[in-house]
């Protein structure tokens, strides 16, 4: 296997047709097709199931797909890192995120690079804690941003100086909306849109599913998230209210929704982590000495 040849099946696995494949790729039909079946004559595996009309992925094939997809990326990654070594100005910086206001810093620290540096460019993928550590796992990404319940053990991290505090976004004519805080009592039998990351009961310190206690396994849950702008939605329908971090939504413009928080309130610590004995490209230094100022600088002046 090799890049080109990879790019060839996830162009052909895409577009569903080796008409359409050869013709973005700039091969024609036959060569593409010759280099398809060597392909699957190397991993000893069919990848396609052909009719007149289309191309179908077998298992086999979504399987190298999704490999294929990291492969070429982590790729092109690596080659946009030794093309920007020698650069001061420029280079690529990658963040994983879980969808917080605490993001807030690493904006802030874009800014300030932003005069100096001017063709630093930042790739941000967004995902539940979950998500974005398995991509740092890969190297896909040179930090991630992550919320507790978290194992921190394998990276260095940095906490941050805020919390997220979580409650429930509801309908504004919801009988909850009415109250100032919500307590466990009031959500049982209620429909719950919850995050799939605040329901691991199988992680210890979360202090979510300790808030819930027994409770836990009598909430009326209807629906999991891993990002909340869509639970959101489900929520102005009136589908369900969702149990949400303050500050995910503009509550003040959006009418249909209100924000309560949990009493007794639980808070979650946030961390910027990345991989352990990492070697980092010029560009995530220089990121990384500004996040790590800004963040002791916003604690200094938070104590």
């Amino acid at each position: 296997m090799d890049i080109r040849v990879l790019n060839y099946f996830l162009t052909v696995a895409r577009e569903g047709s080796m008409t359409g494949a050869a013709r973005i790729l700039h091969v024609s039909q036959p060569t593409l097709s010759k280099q398809l079946k060597n392909l699957e004559e190397e991993l000893g595996r069919k990848l396609f199931n052909r009719t007149n009309y289309s191309i179908k992925l077998t298992n086999d094939g979504m399987l190298l797909r999704k490999r294929a997809e990291d492969l070429i990326e982590l790729f092109e990654k690596t080659q946009q890192e030794f093309e920007n070594l020698d650069e001061e100005s420029g280079g690529d910086v990658y963040i994983g995120s879980a969808e917080t206001d605490a993001f807030r810093y690493f904006a802030c620290s874009m800014m300030d690079l932003k005069e100096r540096y001017p063709d630093m460019k930042y790739h941000l993928t967004s995902g539940n804690s979950f998500d974005v550590t398995e991509r740092l796992d890969r190297g896909m990404d040179d930090f991630a941003i992550v919320v507790d319940p978290i194992d921190l053990s394998k990276y260095n991290y940095i906490t941050f100086p805020a919390t997220d505090v979580w409650g429930i976004v509801m309908h504004k004519d919801s009988e909850l909306a009415k109250k100032e805080s919500i307590a466990v009592s009031d959500l049982v039998n209620l429909p719950l849109i919850v995050s799939k990351q605040a329901i691991q009961t199988d992680i210890s310190k979360n202090q979510f599913a300790e808030w819930f206690g027994e409770t836990l396994d009598r909430l009326k849950i209807v629906g999991t998230y891993s990002l909340p702008f869509n639970a959101f939605i489900m929520a102005r329908e009136g589908f369900g209210n969702v149990l949400a971090f303050e500050k995910m939504i503009n509550v003040a413009t959006e009418n249909d929704l209100v924000f309560r928080p949990l009493e007794p309130q639980v808070e979650c610590k946030l961390y910027v982590i990345w991989k352990k004995y990492q070697v980092f490209s010029p560009a995530a230094n220089l990121f990384l000495e500004s996040i790590q100022k800004k963040l002791q600088s916003s604690s200094t002046s938070q104590s």
